[in-house]
């Protein structure tokens, strides 16, 4: 009884916060615009920031299948990629890692590729933002990292440019804003979860439109493609966001800690390399 609390209590607020954002973009527009004093624009943006705090807190045990996250043990899975990548982001460093622990982000780790043949363009004043091919991890095979069951096939965003520079990530984090109004699919763009069996499910952000190669309900195997690493959805370049947790759905979903057979945990700006998984 109390998961099934826990779960409604955390949709219902999913659904107030992003009303609230909404209101408040809604009021302080419309003083602008019409001239009126935009005062009760902070009440509703009071009640956003309330619940944002309410949903980035710890879960008390017994609350989930995470029950909470502090208290869970790392599941030990496959890296979803092969070849040289660095992290970022890491739960290695702190948790939540995103600064948040909605849409089950308490462990999400994002990395992105640094072939040594290939150098990754770095974060500056310019140029304001590049093209996706100019980012080796545009492109890359993601894997299935257990075999699992595909429960969660979304593939309709577009890849955008990166926002990799100074102004750009400005606009990313007003941006992101928006996008939150929108709910989780317009934060993590094209993405797969994967069911991995005891509650724990995977996630696969910001995926390449049109490179998702699986379908709901198929079964996958461990190191199978299950798309390419895009730039879809809240993201500064092109990189793979994974997590686990405790549930499919990203709007009441606990994170969940895991280790990456033969990686670890990486943490930020440490290089490693991923071997092709052994297929029986």
């Amino acid at each position: 009884m109390r998961q099934y609390d826990e779960t409604s209590l955390r949709k219902l607020a999913m659904i107030v916060y992003r009303g609230c954002w909404f209101a408040f973009f809604v009021v302080v527009a419309g003083g602008f615009v019409f001239g009126y004093g935009a005062l009760w624009g902070w009440v509703p943006l009071g009640v956003a920031i309330a619940l944002q705090l309410w949903l980035n807190r710890k879960p008390a045990p017994g609350a989930g299948a995470g029950a909470g996250d502090a208290e869970a043990e790392a599941l030990e899975v496959g890296p979803p990629v092969t070849g040289r990548w660095s992290a970022l982001n890491s739960p290695a460093d702190k948790v939540p890692s995103h600064g948040t622990r909605a849409y089950g982000q308490a462990y999400a780790i994002d990395i992105v590729a640094e072939p040594e043949d290939r150098p990754r363009p770095r974060f500056g004043w310019w140029p304001l933002a590049r093209r996706n091919g100019d980012f080796p991890a545009f492109g890359a095979p993601v894997l299935a990292v257990a075999d699992a069951t595909v429960v969660r096939v979304v593939d309709r965003y577009r890849d955008h440019l990166s926002r990799n520079s100074w102004p750009a990530l400005l606009y990313l984090i007003v941006e992101g804003l928006f996008r939150d109004m929108g709910g989780p699919g317009r934060i993590v763009g094209n993405h797969v979860v994967l069911d991995l069996g005891g509650g724990v499910h995977a996630l696969y952000a910001h995926l390449r439109r049109g490179s998702i190669t699986v379908r709901e309900g198929e079964r996958v195997r461990a190191g199978q493609t299950l798309a390419s690493c895009g730039d879809s959805g809240n993201s500064s370049e092109p990189h793979v966001h994974f997590q686990l947790m405790d549930g499919p759905d990203l709007d009441t979903a606990h994170g969940l800690p895991f280790r990456w057979r033969g990686v670890g945990v990486p943490a930020n700006g440490e290089v490693f390399s991923a071997e092709e998984p052994t297929r029986a």
